[in-house]
């Protein structure tokens, strides 16, 4: 790019903000479009940015968070109002999970909005979309001047890329043309530690690992989104110290590595795991966000005296806080100090107890021999998509190797995210091969995203969960209630309907492992494989869940 280009002269707002979002790596944007965008949507279609249609807004910004999960940087544009609002639930799902997802949205012009007039899609006033996604992003503007125009554009693209959250862009009509008379030069703030709050704290952090009786890493989310993972096995492997991750962290570099030991989520994991992590003396928690799912339901039993706790927003070890010390920084630094812990460490719980699956063809299937049969499956390129529910829960249980991504709004926890992300997983690595897995009612919200995999031949295999109805609402209240009843459609003949793609109807360990074996070899198009489990039938993960959660949610009001 040359350097008046990179300047934006001659540029309109709208090419201009185009030309930034390709700067940032974005080559497929989602969306759809409506009135109040039409122009800008012209704009997109002439552009090298691919403009991929979605069913429904949401589904959109879903596709986009999972394409900014695994590409770096996605972008969802939709019209006013009765696009943006929405696509809401899936901002704010980015938001939760650090995700850093540009919304573009059109809204009526400037000229437009003389002597208030009441247009349609508006709420209230001109400003209310812009003040519910104030609430939902970490900047964002509108662009109604041509002087500020282009530095509002390379703010908010900035700070989304820096704390790897969602941004809101809102784009005029009228102005999506305007050339600017006078271009500001293109400034990029690239954010530095504090150097000598940075030294303090790699040595204080230095001091407590080496000296620690029993110390391990602790990883999240974070690291996945910084592209840290080399700089943690470089850590990890030079000092010899165990890892653990955080179910949102699940993936974050091959659990198939030596010293990792599994996910630590308090009562709900592996009985070896929890009891390694909470006898630690010193847990380096990099990257994690302490939520409730992360945390078992609050049984995870971690004294704060004893942690290290980075991630991008805060650095506490022990009762010090360190301020404007940035994540990549700190991590490379205590990296590069090679540590050696004083003390031999205790053997960590590394081996998991794997055994080879062994088929029983005639036998009904079930979730737990299910995941057990996908998970010989899976290679190093794999993505998998898991929803909410035991959906979730049980793909646990699943070994991501080499480059393999697990990809779930394990915090946020929003049904219907799998189906839609598909997409935007496989639009941003097309080499890959997806696999969701996703329960009845999830699906129903947001599955019928299948037809744009269908129309773009995009081979993801869809492994459909059929208990009839929302079987973890079922186990955190049990009884016989019609509101957790799901509608069963015969799923596996929608490709029949859509016109493209295959189905397979699934009973038995027999019937899955055909259809999974046949999937994986179609690269012509995605596959459904309609799984018709128990209405009873869940993994251990769920029914620990349950456990823990049912008294909270069925307490009944003080007499």
């Amino acid at each position: 790019m040359s350097s008046s280009e990179r300047r934006g002269e001659g540029l309109s707002i709208g090419q201009y903000l185009i030309q930034r979002l390709q700067d940032y790596g974005i080559g497929d944007l989602f969306g759809i479009p409506g009135d109040y965008v039409l122009s800008f949507y012209t704009m997109l279609e002439e552009s090298p940015i691919n403009t991929v249609g979605c069913t429904r807004e949401d589904c959109a910004g879903f596709a986009a968070d999972a394409y900014a999960r695994i590409h770096g940087m996605g972008a969802v544009c939709v019209t006013y109002c009765v696009g943006g609002l929405s696509v809401c639930n899936s901002i704010a799902g980015a938001y939760a999970e650090k995700s850093p997802v540009v919304l573009i949205s059109g809204s009526p012009g400037m000229r437009e909005r003389i002597h208030n007039p009441l247009l349609h899609h508006m709420v209230r006033n001109f400003r209310t979309q812009y003040d519910v996604f104030e609430k939902l992003c970490i900047a964002g503007t509108e662009l109604n001047d041509s002087l500020t125009a282009f530095h509002e554009i390379d703010r908010v693209l900035a700070a989304c890329q820096r704390y790897k959250r969602p941004v809101y862009i809102e784009l005029p009509r009228d102005m999506v043309h305007v050339r600017p008379a006078a271009s500001p030069p293109f400034e990029q703030h690239v954010p530095h530690s504090d150097t000598r709050a940075l030294a303090e704290a790699v040595e204080e952090a230095a001091r407590r690992i080496e000296s620690a009786r029993q110390p391990v890493l602790l990883l999240g989310v974070e690291v996945h989104r910084f592209g840290l993972q080399d700089v943690v096995l470089k850590l990890a492997e030079t000092s010899g110290i165990p890892m653990a991750a955080t179910m949102l962290g699940k993936g974050v570099i091959a659990e198939t590595h030596p010293q990792y030991m599994g996910l630590y989520e308090g009562a709900l994991g592996r009985e070896e795991v929890t009891k390694y992590v909470e006898a630690s003396d010193c847990v380096i928690m990099l990257g994690t966000f302490m939520t409730d799912i992360n945390l078992g339901i609050y049984t995870a039993e971690l004294d704060i005296a004893d942690c290290i706790y980075v991630t991008s927003e805060q650095l506490r070890i022990r009762h010090h806080h360190y301020h404007e010390v940035r994540l990549e920084d700190f991590l490379r630094e205590l990296a590069d100090r090679g540590l050696k812990p004083v003390h031999a460490l205790p053997p960590a719980p590394t081996e998991w107890d794997k055994k080879a699956f062994e088929l029983r063809p005639e036998e009904a299937i079930t979730i737990t021999r299910l995941i057990d049969r996908l998970d010989e499956q899976l290679e190093d390129d794999t993505i998998v998509i898991a929803d909410i529910g035991d959906a979730l829960f049980a793909s646990t249980e699943l070994t991501t190797r080499g480059r393999t991504e697990f990809v779930s709004p394990a915090y946020y926890t929003s049904m219907g995210f799998s189906v839609p992300a598909a997409l935007g997983a496989q639009m941003a690595r097309p080499e890959a091969r997806v696999v969701v897995v996703v329960g009845d009612g999830a699906f129903q919200m947001t599955g019928m995203e299948l037809s744009n995999l269908v129309r773009r031949n995009l081979p993801v295999i869809i492994i459909l969960l059929n208990n009839g109805g929302y079987g973890t609402e079922r186990l955190l209240h049990p009884g016989e209630y019609e509101f957790n009843e799901v509608y069963s459609w015969q799923y596996h003949l929608l490709p029949t309907l859509l016109g493209g793609g295959a189905g397979y109807d699934i009973h038995s360990e027999g019937d899955f492992d055909r259809a999974l074996t046949a999937a994986w070899a179609d690269t012509s198009g995605p596959s459904i494989l309609h799984v018709h489990l128990d209405r009873q039938d869940c993994s251990q993960a769920l029914e620990r869940l349950a456990e823990m959660m049912s008294q909270t949610v069925t307490q009944k009001e003080p007499s």
